[in-house]
């Protein structure tokens, strides 16, 4: 599977403003790296995978259509995964891309 191109599309609409903002082609999707850290991407497996304080992972998987993130069969603190259901709209969206690029944008540049 493919990342969804429209996903994309509207991320980048949501991103356009920002300074810093760039795309790779990472995990069969499309990030979006603010300063060189990654803050969101369309995911390859469908819906985003989203970056957020690790200390908050917790209280943000309480959202519908929030999973962990899984890597090597391990969850990953700071990573979120939101399903194609939990993005439907600009407004549900436009949370996931906020959180993702306020947490990147306090990193240190890459």
């Amino acid at each position: 599977m493919t990342y969804d191109d429209d996903l994309a599309y509207r991320i980048r609409g949501m991103l356009a403003a920002e300074s810093g903002v760039d795309e790779r082609s990472m995990f069969g999707g499309l990030a979006f790296m603010i300063n060189g850290n990654m803050a969101i991407a369309a995911s390859g497996q469908g819906g985003l995978m989203v970056r957020v304080p690790p200390e908050e992972t917790d209280v943000l998987l309480e959202f519908d259509h929030t999973a962990p993130m899984v890597m090597s069969g391990k969850e990953t603190p700071g990573w979120l995964r939101v399903s194609d259901d939990g993005v439907r709209t600009n407004r549900q969206l436009q949370r996931w891309v906020t959180l993702g690029s306020d947490y990147a944008r306090k990193l240190p540049p890459k």
